[in-house]
């Protein structure tokens, strides 16, 4: 059997990049509109962050500062929520919008949130599968040549790879819950006005979008390889 080189369904790559690249767009234009609009109230980052954990009687998780533009996350584990510098000091309306995203993880976490609590149980074998995949694939396209153990590889790094799509879709659900989370919680706590909120919104739909584009990217290339792989049988 020769080593593969292209097929046909490498085609299904093309929409996901072209997705993919438009989310990004529409994440950068978002952010470097709302990240020089001042909020009204002067709050920063870090503020709405202190804010939401003491509304929500949450004190086992820290605040600080990591490296790097858009980096922002909340890690479950360590319980640290992480801000890049621009919205941890941030007061414009996408500084607070991120921070106040990633504190509705927190609430999540703290809540017992049944996808969020689903994928960090799924995350060790996820990350496993996204590292050995396409080595697994590329081996078992290589001996095919040779006829030995290749399916046994390829079928392998397609099942490990299904855990990765699996980790993509399942984060769709725990993104899109955060944030509706944080436009809530700053509507309530009236710590922006409507029109700001406008802004947030904007800021995490198009932050949303790129996990949208992620978990499109990943299903697809795991038909495009169900395509090419059931296709040598």
């Amino acid at each position: 059997m020769p080593i593969y080189f292209f097929h046909p369904a490498d085609l299904l790559i093309i929409p996901a990049v072209i997705f993919a690249i438009w989310a990004q767009m529409r994440v950068k234009y978002a952010y470097s509109k709302y990240a020089t609009v001042p909020t009204k109230r002067g709050i920063t980052g870090l503020q709405v962050a202190q804010w939401i954990l003491e509304r929500e009687n949450i004190n086992d998780v820290d605040v600080e500062i990591t490296e790097g533009e858009l980096t922002d996350h909340y890690d479950p584990k360590a319980k640290k929520v992480r801000l890049s510098q621009q919205v941890y000091y941030g007061h414009s309306i996408a500084s607070v919008g991120i921070a106040a995203h990633e504190l509705g993880h927190v609430i999540q976490h703290a809540h017992s949130y049944a996808p969020m609590q689903v994928r960090n149980f799924i995350y060790p074998a996820c990350a496993l599968g996204s590292n050995l995949a396409f080595p697994l694939i590329i081996l078992g396209f290589i001996l095919s040549s040779v006829g030995v153990y290749a399916n046994w590889l390829i079928n392998v790094g397609i099942y490990m790879f299904s855990l990765a799509v699996l980790f993509t879709v399942i984060t769709l659900p725990v993104e899109f819950n955060a944030s509706r989370r944080a436009i809530k919680i700053l509507a309530d706590g009236s710590l922006m006005e409507q029109d700001e909120l406008k802004g947030v919104r904007a800021v995490l739909s198009a932050a949303a979008l790129t996990y949208v584009a992620a978990a499109t990217a990943a299903i697809l290339q795991l038909i495009r390889l169900l395509i090419i792989t059931r296709g040598r049988e």
